[in-house]
């Protein structure tokens, strides 16, 4: 008998080959090692500027385009730091050095307001490297965006 992980993580029984137990072994040896963790204060400022109504409701792939270049990023930190930067990102890796951009990943936003297409894009890409709580943060995020757009239709 050999395991394998299912699509959240967790072992489960199987009866392949030993391919499966070796992924699932080399699996559970990264876990360990991930440092990308939900930056709380981050989601507090996100919740915060939707419950504001600062949020731009565009296309489901448009942060390729919407999202702020290097040069903007970089104008961006020496205005006003490394710590309001951080506050734009959902995910904090603790592994890579402090003031750098490296540090900071899962953006929600253009640095006035939250975009839709951002947050789907780090919902997408947090569950897809099993990052499950930024995952959960940026679910709860949509569902605020789409609730408030509801809301606003009824009115």
């Amino acid at each position: 008998m050999y395991f394998r992980e299912d699509n959240r993580g967790r072992a489960k029984k199987c009866h392949g080959g030993p391919s499966f137990a070796s992924t699932y072994v080399e699996r559970l040896s990264s876990e360990g090692d991930m440092t990308v963790k939900l930056n709380k204060a981050s989601f507090a400022r996100a919740k915060k500027l939707v419950n504001g109504n600062h949020v731009v409701r565009d296309r489901r792939d448009a942060w390729s385009e919407d999202k702020p270049s290097a040069q903007k990023e970089n104008k961006f930190i020496e205005r006003h730091g490394f710590h309001e930067y951080a506050k734009w990102h959902l995910g904090i890796d603790d592994d890579e050095p402090d003031k750098t951009k490296k540090k900071y990943g899962f953006p929600y936003g253009d640095f006035v307001d939250v975009h839709r297409c951002a947050v789907l894009s780090a919902e997408s890409r947090a569950g897809q490297y099993k990052h499950y709580d930024i995952e959960r943060a940026a679910a709860h995020l949509l569902r605020m965006i789409d609730a408030k757009k509801a809301k606003s239709a009824h009115m």
